[in-house]
């Protein structure tokens, strides 16, 4: 393919760049990721992907947006408060950069759907906020030899890692198994806003290196940020020859 001079001027900044240039530009617009969750992670990632120029964006989520959504879900405002996350998001996207492709999934990703709705993605980003789901993209991603990277915050924390197929640890390798529900918080729990604006945007980055070849991911280590310290930790998390997902593929 080669670019036109709009997008030539539109992602200039890319082209200028030795680690992407032109032929990385082309990559992106030729690659597609799946967004998992539209909230406060997937908001942040689906912008900067849109705006990076990724040609087809996947998004899947079943809620609707709601006003103490906003504080953190920067992709969905005001106006939005009763819409489908993911009819608000493909809007949104549609805005930065009309030349993407939005393909949406007003559902809950389960064992019955999760294997047809990811299956065509090179990428996948998950930005969802329970164990349950995070557990299942991990096992589709491993089973269908799909990378992805997980992310998960909390109050002024976050964590971040990157699985590619047959390289490093997956999640259920570092995590086992959801924790028991008598373990959890009750109620709803607390997040600073920005903590993950932080997170999801290096979700985005994640998708971004893979697909055009750029830099090292983090696979095989977990990344921690701590915004009361301003702190990145990078933890190594060997692969478990043991593992249930990962360990026999």
């Amino acid at each position: 393919m080669e670019l036109t001079n709009e997008q030539k001027e539109r992602y200039a900044r890319h082209i200028i760049l030795d680690e992407i240039g032109e032929e990385g530009q082309k990559k992106l617009l030729t690659s597609s990721v799946l967004i998992i969750g539209s909230g406060g992670l997937g908001s942040p990632a689906a912008l900067y992907l849109a705006a990076a120029g990724v040609g087809t964006i996947g998004i899947a989520d079943a809620d609707e947006v709601s006003l103490s959504n906003l504080q953190r879900q920067i992709i969905h405002t005001t106006r939005d408060t009763g819409r489908e996350k993911v009819e608000s998001a493909k809007e949104k996207l549609g805005r930065i950069n009309p030349g993407v492709n939005v393909r949406t999934y007003r559902v809950f990703v389960t064992a019955d759907n999760i294997y047809d709705i990811i299956r065509d993605y090179d990428f996948v980003l998950d930005c969802t906020d329970n164990f349950d789901a995070k557990f299942l993209i991990n096992d589709a991603c491993t089973a269908l030899g799909k990378p992805f990277t997980h992310a998960g915050i909390s109050a002024f924390k976050g964590q971040l890692m990157t699985y590619l197929p047959k390289k490093g640890a997956c999640y259920r390798c570092v995590f086992k198994n959801p924790p028991p529900k008598s373990a959890l918080p009750s109620g709803i729990t607390g997040v600073v806003g920005a903590v993950p604006g932080v997170i999801g945007s290096l979700q985005a980055m994640e998708a971004i290196k893979y697909l055009t070849g750029a830099g090292k991911l983090l696979t095989g280590q977990l990344l921690t940020y701590d915004a009361l310290e301003q702190e990145f930790r990078k933890i190594r998390v060997p692969a478990a020859p043991d593992c249930p997902a990962c360990g026999k593929i």
